[in-house]
């Protein structure tokens, strides 16, 4: 079976992103593409997802609203017919029931704490639970919504994997020790051997170097 990768779209030049995913396809690999906030809020973002064609798309929006809004926010996006779309768990279980009621063939992504948060992170907003129990708390009301996936780091996905029973897509991941601004992170071979069902990975593949040989770096590294 073919590893699945999302590549993050990160960028707000359509020129740019148009590069991006010419330079990603390949055969040995199942590639999705992920568009964040910085692409979607961009320009000429929108237009360019509503005229993509034949690709796996997930629209990282992260929704955090009242149920109402967050209803409103993803019948609006309908006609980009995006795969995924993703939403924070912490919005509540009814917000995360309303959504998915409405989101017809768009698979609702329940996001966990952000890879970017650790304990002392936590803390200061106010959880008083570790990163670690939090996630599971969280899976599980992911799972209570029927959520059709869920975001979290790979070194959660054992975890998650006991109390939720669907897709599990893990951002955070890293070829080698630079983290960035990232702090729970992996390795690719390092996820999946974990339990993942997707990774999205950007910066290693989309800002480092020639884009065509790190997919190749990527395939190299899995089948090692």
């Amino acid at each position: 079976m073919k590893s699945k990768i999302f590549i993050a779209v990160d960028t707000t030049i359509v020129s740019k992103a148009k590069k991006i995913i010419k330079n990603t396809q390949t055969s040995k690999l199942k590639i999705g593409y992920k568009f964040g906030l910085e692409f979607l809020n961009s320009k000429n973002g929108r237009k360019f997802v509503s005229k993509l064609k034949n690709q796996i798309t997930f629209g990282d929006f992260k929704y955090s609203d009242i149920p109402n809004t967050c209803v409103s926010a993803v019948k609006a996006i309908k006609d980009l017919n995006f795969n995924y779309c993703t939403m924070h768990i912490s919005s509540g279980l009814e917000a995360l029931k309303a959504v998915k009621k409405v989101s017809g063939k768009t698979k609702i992504v329940g996001v966990s704490i952000l890879t970017s948060l650790d304990n002392k992170a936590l803390k200061e907003i106010g959880y008083s639970k570790d990163v670690k129990k939090l996630v599971v708390h969280q899976a599980k009301l992911a799972q209570k919504a029927k959520l059709d996936a869920i975001v979290c780091s790979a070194q959660e996905v054992k975890n998650v994997r006991k109390v939720f029973k669907k897709e599990i897509i893990t951002p955070g991941i890293r070829f080698n020790s630079d983290k960035g601004d990232q702090k729970r992170v992996l390795t690719p071979k390092e996820a999946f051997k974990n339990g993942s069902d997707w990774l999205v990975i950007g910066r290693p593949i989309t800002k480092q170097g020639n884009i065509k040989n790190n997919i190749k770096k990527l395939i190299d590294h899995l089948n090692k």
